[in-house]
């Protein structure tokens, strides 16, 4: 839903809230106690916990339970807007690129929406409880620039992959089992993007709508992270004797 000013953003309701955010977090959980505590497993739990504290913070719009709707919609949106940075990071860390100029510039870019999402005095004009989904009415320029946000370094994290994946095929058997988890990070972005791009495309209200289109199918890039991407790519943490 898209009304004059503003940016609406729809949700599932709270069950689906809660489930979510407990598949999210005992994913984080699994890989934290079955894991080493490397570069890529420390980014694929914060991702979990961001993609789950976005869910709670919705829930707790939505039914009120604790605290304001305002608090909970700043803290929301500044949990989703650390993930654009985090996909990119994960990339470089399964590609071997130690080079991070572009990982440090997606930080960066990250930092001012987190700082206008917590402080900023105009960051919500709207909040609403629907029973089937939650409205929030990010101010109308910002909303702009949020989006070419999360779908510009969603793109390039694409492209990247693409480039380093071709290089990857050029090295044979040796690099197969590398490859295969940059693959699967980037249909992980798929899962994001074309429900968005088909939600666009059917319901043009919702074009604006990114984090709220995508946050109903994170659960299942969270399921390649923890159940495809890590047994390939992580270390598993030595057992006692």
């Amino acid at each position: 839903m898209r009304e004059r000013q503003g940016t609406t953003l729809n949700c599932f309701s709270p069950p689906v809230m809660v489930a979510t955010v407990i598949i999210e977090l005992s994913l984080a959980v699994y890989t934290f106690m079955r894991y080493k505590m490397t570069e890529l497993s420390r980014l694929v739990i914060i991702t979990m916990v961001m993609l789950a504290s976005f869910q709670v913070c919705e829930y707790f719009v939505c039914t009120g339970s604790l605290g304001s709707a305002p608090t909970w919609s700043r803290l929301g949106f500044a949990a989703i807007s650390v993930l654009p940075p985090l996909g990119i990071h994960i990339l470089h860390v399964l590609s071997g690129k130690k080079n991070r100029w572009l990982v440090w510039t997606a930080y960066a870019t990250m930092l001012v929406f987190v700082g206008f999402f917590l402080v900023g005095n105009n960051a919500f004009f709207g909040y609403k409880c629907t029973g089937n989904y939650v409205i929030f009415q990010v101010a109308y320029t910002w909303g702009g620039w949020y989006t070419a946000y999360y779908y510009g370094w969603l793109g390039v994290s694409f492209l990247m992959g693409i480039r380093w994946a071709n290089e990857l095929m050029n090295k044979g058997k040796k690099a197969y089992r590398q490859l295969q988890t940059i693959r699967a990070l980037m249909i992980g972005w798929l899962v994001f993007i074309i429900p968005t791009i088909l939600a666009s495309e059917l319901k043009p209200a919702t074009q604006r709508a990114i984090p709220s289109v995508m946050c109903g199918f994170a659960v299942l890039f969270a399921l390649i992270l923890a159940l495809y991407i890590l047994p390939r790519a992580g270390e598993l943490k030595s057992r006692s004797a």
